[in-house]
């Protein structure tokens, strides 16, 4: 019997909106998880009849607490842990947490906007929304620093290997490891660099996006440190998004994965550094607000919540 998979591997769209709810404490949830289980399936397969050309979807995930909180299967998946921060010598990747993780994209801002409010019409009695950021395609797919995001992210039959759970983890087969952190960028400190610099800190050029020679790029450049390795992938679908008057422009960084140690490994090398102490230069114009794991089970697995 074929998987059926949440979407996770679909590519950034024009519009998206990241909601990160926590549940309230003591609370009694009746059906209320089964609704929003059936809710998730029914926003895709309305989409894919109502708005066919729209690459509409929603991914819902679910944090360690709430998986526990919920009673839902054991063992867990392997690698869903509550994320611990990780500290270097001078930037941390800091821990939020989050109860559920909802992900909606569509080239209609439209769509995005309802899905969202059905979300909260189901949940606003058990549970708070602690963020929502609205996101959007910023030119050829540039972060708002003005550098093309997800060049590296894998294509074709790669993209399910490195996004999606195979049979190293059968009970969890075709699910995916979701870990999430909200950026803040000094773009005024970013703007005042001049364009050499700042594609020494990326490792890559600003305007025809081509990667510099390993012999040309700097240790402690992004491209450097982001980067793990070939046979170790994630699947990036990160947005712009913010406020330009009041200079809190950012990035939401959102990464699927078949492994959260590949997402945490990426991590370690920024924060700590490659040897430690030589920490990924971007840091010191973007911090990380934000950082959670979810797990992303498949529609299957949506479908038995709700039996």
């Amino acid at each position: 019997m074929s998987i059926n998979s949440q979407n996770v591997l679909d590519y950034p769209n024009n519009n998206t909106i990241f909601m990160v709810w926590n549940f309230k404490q003591n609370v009694i949830f009746g059906d209320t998880f089964k609704n929003i289980c059936s809710l998730i399936t029914n926003l895709n397969n309305s989409a894919k009849t109502r708005f066919p050309e729209s690459k509409a979807s929603v991914v819902m995930g679910i944090g360690y607490e709430a998986w526990l909180l919920l009673d839902l299967p054991k063992p867990l998946p392997k690698e869903l842990i509550s994320f611990v921060p990780i500290t270097g010598s001078k930037h941390t990747a800091v821990a939020t947490g989050g109860d559920l993780h909802f992900h909606i994209r569509s080239t209609e801002y439209s769509f995005c906007i309802d899905a969202a409010s059905a979300i909260s019409n189901i949940l606003s009695g058990i549970g708070e929304s602690v963020e929502e950021i609205h996101g959007f395609r910023y030119w050829d797919s540039r972060s708002i620093l003005g550098f093309v995001d997800g060049t590296e992210n894998p294509h074709g039959y790669d993209r399910q290997h490195f996004g999606i759970i195979g049979d190293e983890e059968v009970i969890y087969k075709g699910g995916s490891y979701l870990f999430v952190q909200k950026y803040i960028h000094d773009l005024n400190a970013w703007k005042s660099l001049p364009v050499s610099e700042q594609e020494k800190i990326i490792g890559r050029s600003k305007v025809d996006d081509i990667e510099m020679s390993d012999d040309v790029k700097p240790s402690n450049s992004h491209s450097a440190l982001s980067n793990v390795g070939d046979d170790l992938k994630i699947v990036r679908d990160n947005m712009p998004f913010g406020n330009m008057s009041t200079n809190e422009m950012g990035t939401y960084f959102i990464a699927y994965a078949s492994l959260f140690s590949t997402t945490q490994k990426m991590l370690t090398k920024m924060f700590v550094g490659s040897p430690k102490g030589n920490y990924d230069r971007i840091l010191d114009f973007s911090t990380p607000k934000t950082g959670a794991l979810f797990f992303v089970p498949t529609f299957d697995m949506l479908s038995q919540f709700t039996e």
